[in-house]
């Protein structure tokens, strides 16, 4: 759709389900009607072979008139029953002679030594049809009845007609009525929209109240525990802004200020001193930029997937990595455990333990012992520990700690925990560590 053009009016699910609905009334009424003109017409086949073994019958067992007491001809049948009484012929041989055949028919069919039922097609009046014949022999005298079965398909259209008009008549009334079930069925569905209109995603105020019927009762549910999820991504993604703020405004301000004072005192050795903590600021500020920066390509979209990675060998080189950096460089921390595999994306994981790392490093004195430790636990879990025996260097950080304010080093490594399927957690080690901060990954 090009920009600017109209949405198209979204459907009615009502007309949606009504035109299914009417689809398979219509697919059953026809249903209906072919299962009503079939078996129509075997009843009537097995009426009409009553019929012909009850004439037949009676025909073997009573006198027969001679030709001259035999009438010319017989009334028409009723109207009302003319198409339930048919017309029968039947031939009536004594000893072998032909005793009775008013329509001549002694001399068409092959059923002289033939007993039971017969289905041969015969012309009659110059039109060749199917004829349904009965042949019963006494011993002295066979009786032949018969009928054209051309009326068997008849009858079965009027029953069928006679049972199906009825819902044909009713089908127009049965639409109204659906379409106002299914209008009323789905209202609640339609109050449910339009609380969720009120809805303030802000507050969190105003979702629906709990709904009487169980499937919108689930949806409001999975709304309501969609809306938990997405306010506590949001609070998340404050907290971690304000950490990037507040990560970011120290070596802002102190570029700012260093900068006022070379430009101020140019050519002193305090400009000199302040040039080299600008320098430092910038890096500072540099860096927290490149770890979002790897942070946000790594929440892209196609971004690299999962694999398994070795956690010993990972941090075997992020340890040499982040001890280079140091200037003059600081020991390389000790690196044991076991070769364990996790699966996470190499990149993201580098960056986490990268800061923990770099956090032990860096905050704490020259000669401070660092350590990664990567094990398996009892339960299942592999975890990767990062410690440290000189704690933390300044009051203020250490109030930081135990208020659970992480800063912006220990918050993205916190956000790529939640991305791999990993927990960060901060321990209380037995000494002589006095800090110690791990990755926990649950047992497969």
């Amino acid at each position: 759709m090009r920009a600017g053009q109209p949405r198209p009016p979204a459907a009615r699910l009502w007309r949606r389900l009504w035109a299914f609905t009417l689809a398979a009334l219509v697919a059953v009424w026809l249903a209906l009607m072919a299962s009503a003109y079939y078996t129509g017409v075997h009843e009537v086949e097995e009426i009409t072979d009553g019929q012909l073994q009850s004439v037949a019958r009676l025909l073997a067992t009573l006198p027969l008139p001679t030709p001259a007491q035999a009438p010319a001809s017989l009334p028409p049948p009723h109207q009302g029953a003319a198409r339930y009484a048919p017309t029968l012929h039947a031939v009536v041989w004594e000893h072998g002679q032909v005793r009775w055949d008013p329509g001549g028919w002694a001399d068409r069919l092959p059923l002289h030594d033939a007993v039971g039922w017969h289905t041969v097609v015969v012309a009659h009046q110059g039109t060749l049809a199917t004829w349904r014949w009965y042949v019963l022999d006494t011993g002295g005298r066979r009786v032949a009845v018969g009928v054209d079965t051309r009326r068997h398909a008849a009858l079965g259209r009027d029953i069928a007609e006679h049972i199906v008009r009825p819902a044909l008549v009713l089908l127009p009334l049965l639409a109204l009525l659906l379409a106002w079930a299914l209008r009323r069925g789905l209202a609640p569905l339609g109050e449910l929209a339009r609380a969720l209109q009120r809805f303030d995603p802000d507050t969190g105020q105003g979702l629906p109240p709990q709904q009487r019927y169980s499937e919108l009762e689930r949806v409001r549910a999975a709304l309501h525990a969609l809306v938990q999820r997405l306010h506590a991504l949001w609070q998340r993604e404050r907290r971690f802004t304000a950490d990037v703020a507040h990560e970011l405004r120290s070596p802002l301000t102190a570029i700012v200020w260093q900068a006022r004072l070379v430009r101020t005192q140019p050519g002193s050795a305090t400009a000199q001193q302040a040039l080299l903590a600008l320098e430092h600021e910038a890096l500072r500020a540099g860096d927290t930029l490149t770890q979002l920066l790897a942070l946000a390509r790594a929440d892209a979209p196609g971004a690299q997937p999962p694999e398994p990675v070795e956690l010993l060998a990972l941090a075997r080189e992020v340890a040499q990595a982040c001890a280079a950096v140091f200037d003059p460089p600081r020991p390389v921390p000790e690196v044991q455990g076991d070769a364990l595999l996790v699966t996470a994306r190499p990149t993201l994981l580098r960056l986490a333990l990268r800061n923990l790392l770099d956090n032990a490093l860096r905050h704490n004195p020259p000669g401070t012992r660092v350590a990664v430790r990567v094990q398996r636990q009892p339960d299942g879990d592999v975890v990767c520990q990062v410690l440290d025996d000189g704690g933390a260097t300044t009051a203020a950080e250490t109030r930081a700690a135990d208020r659970g304010g992480l800063g912006v080093g220990l918050t993205l490594v916190q956000r790529i925990a939640e991305h791999e399927g990993a927990r960060l957690e901060r321990l209380g080690p037995p000494p002589p560590w006095r800090t110690a901060y791990q990755l926990r990954w649950p047992a497969a």
